[in-house]
């Protein structure tokens, strides 16, 4: 597990590390943007959650896991504290995962929770 430090506010598995790094060479980002994570209202639980790039914002949190720079939001902090971000490559599910101790719901898909 990758950022388990205390200036981490989430933790991002090894495989979703790798698939992270391998899509922003893919993209060839500019500098200064990095991985932005987030929530936002919607979703059939009440709040979906945000995984793009995007350069840094005035309101963002900003710190460094294994070499990725990552952003968030300071009030989103709230709802994705201790989260751990993870990816799966399976026959039946491929994609970017959410494990959100604060969730107190979350629908069948995973991409939406209730807090």
């Amino acid at each position: 597990m990758i950022g388990t430090d205390a200036s981490t506010p989430l933790l991002i598995s090894d495989t979703a590390a790798a698939e992270i790094r391998k899509i922003m060479d893919q993209k060839n980002l500019p500098e200064g943007f990095g991985l932005r994570v987030g929530v936002k209202g919607g979703g059939c639980s009440g709040m979906s959650y945000m995984l793009g790039f995007d350069r840094k914002r005035d309101q963002d949190l900003q710190f460094n896991v294994d070499g990725i720079t990552v952003y968030m939001d300071k009030r989103h902090g709230l709802y994705l504290m201790g989260t751990v971000v993870g990816y799966q490559d399976g026959l039946d599910a491929r994609g970017f995962t959410f494990d959100n101790p604060n969730a107190t719901q979350t629908c069948g898909c995973g991409s939406s929770f209730a807090a």
